[in-house]
């Protein structure tokens, strides 16, 4: 049935009336309001969601890259000897900002019968500031303090914890770098003076990140002057696989160049595919309230059948009487969009209250650091979100009262007053 574009205002007035009790039709009034409660919820549920994981995305990122260098070159055999030329290479690209050299390596420390697992940074504390923000991350201490030749170590603030230890005093680094004795192979062994504990947020981090002097680590792991990689801190974050590439094509083929969204490429597409299945899981709240609305108007249309007679005698169209109903549930569809929009977007923007109060309330913690990285609920509100969540739930509203208009527009006269 063809339906025109135009709406006249006694289609528009009689679908509004129709959607307020009157006399006989106050348990269609009922499902109605049922319908508009449940668009509501499903659409506020789909923005607090979505936004949620937005700021979980967003805080983990910042968390990570507050850390972890945008992009690291490293070699095949895990060692750069002649590292200078390729710190150029990398610092020359016109979007890197800063490159600095780096050592990685492995061992535990121990203090008194406290044995902790760590991954050892040996970096150049005057260029970390221009790669990362663990200078801002200092809980006491400063990264001034990492200085040639003293042996000293700055902790994450879970694993000094777990060590019992504190600034000023001193641990033992065991590497797995052995050397041979009368006795056989042992592990090396060396004591660092803890100058400084930081804290990340994370605790992948917090827990087993250690860093000491660049020049200390290349000692302690016997490298010579050789490094573990380049650190290099990108202008453009959205563009650091793009700069990686590039670097590859500039580089000896035995080095590599990769950049955060590789080195945490598993995290990041899980977040995505999270996402989306949220979405899909939520839209099934819409679309069950879309449900109640076919419902609803399919009531309405079996009650309405004098009424809908009545205006076909007085000449309303078949395309009106389609109208009149298909404004009644874009009505109900409509005002529990708003309700979800408006209630959506202000739980987002204040989930950093709401949450924090209903722990404090009920004496509970919703994330623990440990298991989740972070402990606090993060909201990142978009406004992309907020519009693909209306339209997407207006549609629905819209095809829902497309059956029970065109039954109602179906509805012959003669047949509907027989028994009036």
């Amino acid at each position: 049935m063809k339906v025109e574009n135009n709406l006249s205002p006694y289609e528009l007035f009689i679908g509004l009336r129709y959607t307020r009790a009157k006399k006989r039709n106050h348990f269609i009034s009922f499902i109605s309001m049922i319908s508009m409660l449940g668009i509501a919820l499903g659409v506020a549920a789909l923005i607090i969601v979505l936004s949620v994981m937005n700021g979980f995305q967003k805080e983990i990122r910042s968390r990570i890259l507050g850390v972890t260098p945008h992009i690291q070159v490293t070699a095949d055999n895990g060692a750069i000897a002649d590292w200078q030329p390729i710190e150029k290479i990398v610092a020359t690209h016109p979007k890197v900002s800063a490159a600095a050299p780096f050592v990685n390596g492995q061992g535990m420390l121990a203090l008194d019968e406290n044995v902790q697992g760590v991954m050892v940074r040996g970096i150049l504390p005057d260029e970390e500031d221009k790669l990362t923000h663990l200078s801002q991350k200092m809980k006491s201490g400063n990264l001034d303090k990492l200085k040639p030749g003293e042996f000293n170590i700055i902790l994450g603030v879970d694993l000094a914890h777990a060590l019992g230890v504190r600034v000023g005093e001193t641990v033992l680094l065991i590497t797995p770098q052995g050397q041979i004795t009368p006795a056989g192979m042992v592990p090396r062994l060396k004591q660092f003076h803890v100058v400084g504990i930081f804290e990340v947020g994370m605790s992948p981090y917090d827990n087993a990140l250690a860093l000491i002097h660049m020049t200390d680590a290349q000692k302690l792991y016997r490298l010579g002057e050789s490094v573990s990689g380049i650190s290099a801190h990108v202008t453009d974050l959205d563009h650091a696989r793009e700069i990686a590439r590039e670097l590859n094509s500039n580089l000896p083929q035995t080095l590599y160049a990769g950049d955060w969204t590789r080195q945490n490429a598993n995290y990041f597409a899980a977040v995505q595919m999270e996402k989306k299945m949220m979405f899909i899981i939520l839209s099934l709240i819409v679309a069950v309230a879309a449900f109640n609305i076919v419902s609803t108007l399919v009531m309405a249309v079996t009650e309405k059948q004098a009424d809908i007679a009545i205006l076909r005698t007085l000449g309303a169209s078949p395309s009106s009487i389609m109208k009149i109903f298909i404004v009644q549930g874009v009505v109900i569809g409509f005002i529990g969009l708003a309700m979800g929009d408006i209630s959506g977007i202000l739980v987002a923007k204040n989930i950093g209250t709401i949450v924090p109060f209903i722990e404090h309330l009920f004496g509970v913690q919703f994330l623990d650091k440990s298991v989740y990285f972070i402990s606090e609920l993060p909201s990142d509100l978009q406004k992309a979100d907020v519009i693909s969540i209306s339209v997407f739930s207006f549609t629905i509203s819209l095809l829902a009262t497309l059956y029970p208009s065109w039954r109602a527009a179906k509805t012959q006269p003669a047949e509907a007053l027989r028994y009036e």
